[in-house]
């Protein structure tokens, strides 16, 4: 494995940053996560659009333009031979002191890994998962602009822990206000009579990747889709749901806080979706040649 720090590569023992950095002592800072399917990196483009739209949200200024780190995405993957992978693309306020003033942060840290990921087993792609309501909330806009793809997951974390406990694999947030924000790692959707349903982005959901290409690919459907807020009542009484994100893709959710959803099987629309996502994550992104 070679990982990408700062302008060189090592390998995962030698991988190593300041323990006075600030992402390490604060969250201080951005990350993107990206796969690359049969050589192709899906979106590349729009990732480090949001990549760059976080860090100046933070006042973060990420030390080289966005082509040179899309060419430092590219050649990861290809030293690394993976042409189906999970790139993590990390950029923290870089080195400071123990203080939270970032002041003393002269330059950022970037960081570029490509690894595997696997969230969920086979088996459930096809006959769905279970999730449950996490205590724990996550933030809306009123409080922190969920479009701010940060370091800081400790509230995610804690939610999936308790997935865990319930003997589940994800758990879905809601915001202070009790509307549906996203799960741990993926925005939801459901079908309620047809209709496409997700989260608006000021409860709290962020602006997935893949969750904007599944809303295209409604459209390309002529399936109807919208964003409205949403309830558990609404989870509870959805004719299909399923979950997006970079790490999950697209799965099937058939049972949410032990009421089954739908016929507590696959659904129609979620099945058009999953077949037309596979259609285009191939060809949608920047191409490695190894």
């Amino acid at each position: 494995m070679q990982i990408y720090i700062d302008g060189a590569f090592y390998d995962r023992a030698h991988a190593k940053i300041s323990v006075f950095d600030h992402g390490l002592l604060y969250g201080d800072g951005v990350f993107e996560g990206i796969r690359v399917y049969e050589g192709c990196v899906f979106r590349l483009h729009q990732h480090l659009e949001r990549l760059y739209d976080s860090a100046r949200a933070i006042a973060l200024d990420i030390p080289m333009a966005p082509e040179v780190m899309s060419g430092i995405v590219v050649e990861t993957v290809r030293l690394n031979g993976r042409p189906n992978a999970y790139v993590r693309l990390v950029v923290t306020r870089g080195e400071g002191d123990l203080g939270v003033d970032p002041v003393n942060c002269k330059h950022a840290t970037v960081i570029c890994i490509v690894d595997e990921v696997k969230l969920y087993p086979e088996e459930m792609y096809r006959e769905g998962i279970q999730i449950v309501t996490a205590s724990t909330r996550q933030v809306g806009g009123a409080v922190f602009d969920a479009r701010i793809k940060s370091l800081n997951y400790l509230k995610n974390v804690l939610a999936k822990l308790e997935a865990r406990r319930a003997g589940t694999l994800e758990a879905v947030m809601l915001n202070e206000q009790g509307y549906v924000a996203e799960c741990t790692g993926d925005n939801i959707f459901i079908v309620k009579r047809r209709t496409l349903l997700t989260p608006p982005l000021w409860d709290g959901a962020l602006d997935g990747i893949t969750r904007g290409a599944i809303l295209e690919l409604a459209a390309k459907l002529s399936v109807p889709a919208r964003e409205e807020r949403l309830t558990r009542y609404d989870l509870f009484n959805a004719d299909e749901c399923f979950l997006t994100g970079t790490g999950a893709e697209m799965i099937p959710v058939v049972n949410i806080d032990n009421r089954r959803i739908g016929d507590g099987a696959q659904g129609v629309i979620t099945a058009r979706l999953i077949e037309a996502f596979q259609s285009i994550r191939t060809q949608d992104g920047v191409h490695v040649t190894f």
